[in-house]
């Protein structure tokens, strides 16, 4: 039992107790109100200092620096390049220019071997990735771009190189080759011919193409007609040229395949005329 005036001072008390935490409830909710306001400015100010910072989409080498240092980047839709970046050198592609007469004969996965003028004496090997189909035309003339992957292991090749290339249209290990001089050697006459030789060759005159009858030892020999192509090499035998008459192969423009229409008509290592020279 308690008096009616300490009760009614305890009521007020405790009514005075609820309202301030109230009040305090009240400022822990404003608090966590500008809690909340300042993460959220924080977060705006960290995606606009990371919108600052520029990062490259991927890892590599710089190959060019397309910007001076202190210039102002601007943000818009046309972002202009600021560096050339290689993701991976020892990885590398030769772009070559080939002649629409001479595409027919390149194939993906086709070997190819190359130099560089600023390797000089080493050779590099590759293989054929893809023709691609947008060709220049210059002049009137159609070049389409090949592409040619090789490994660059070593870091030897560098970026811009100029390169060489050899495409291997086709591989034969047994093959008979000569140099082009050869197929366009004639002797001076006939005694540099072998006595057997002769009879299976005429004289033909410049003028009229008429053959005459036996060859003159002091005229030029020419071989009757030729079929398209056939050639003929000579062979070094005695002091004397014996021809041979071949089937031409391809050519890499500096030597040519041949094939004897006589079988074993010419072996490897025969001596094969390509020019003459008198001494004095």
């Amino acid at each position: 039992m308690i008096t009616r005036s300490a009760y009614e001072t305890s009521l007020a008390n405790y009514k005075i107790a609820e309202a301030d935490v109230a009040v305090a409830q009240a400022e822990v909710t404003q608090a966590n109100a500008s809690v909340e306001q300042a993460k959220a400015a924080l977060d705006k100010a960290e995606r606009n200092l990371a919108h600052c910072t520029i990062k490259s989409p991927v890892r590599g080498t710089i190959i060019d620096r397309r910007v001076n240092i202190g210039q102002t980047v601007v943000s818009n839709l046309s972002v202009s390049s600021m560096f050339l970046i290689a993701r991976d050198l020892s990885h590398m592609q030769v772009w070559v220019s080939v002649n629409e007469t001479d595409i027919d004969h390149i194939k993906p996965g086709q070997n190819v071997t190359f130099t560089c003028d600023g390797l000089s004496g080493e050779k590099f090997n590759g293989t054929v990735g893809k023709v691609r189909l947008n060709a220049q035309s210059s002049q009137n003339v159609v070049v389409y771009t090949v592409e040619v992957n090789t490994d660059n292991t070593g870091q030897r090749l560098l970026p811009y190189i100029t390169a060489n290339v050899e495409f291997q249209v086709r591989r034969d290990p047994n093959l008979l080759i000569v140099p082009n001089a050869a197929l366009l050697w004639y002797p001076g006459s006939a005694a540099e011919v072998a006595a057997e030789a002769r009879a299976e060759w005429k004289r033909v005159d410049d003028q009229d193409e008429q053959p005459h009858a036996g060859p003159d030892p002091s005229e030029p020999l020419k071989l009757d007609k030729q079929a398209e192509g056939r050639g003929t090499i000579w062979l070094l035998q005695n002091k004397v040229v014996r021809p041979v008459e071949v089937t031409l192969g391809p050519s890499d423009s500096t030597r040519t395949e041949v094939r004897p229409v006589k079988p074993n008509a010419i072996t490897e290592g025969d001596n094969v005329v390509v020019g003459e020279f008198s001494e004095r």
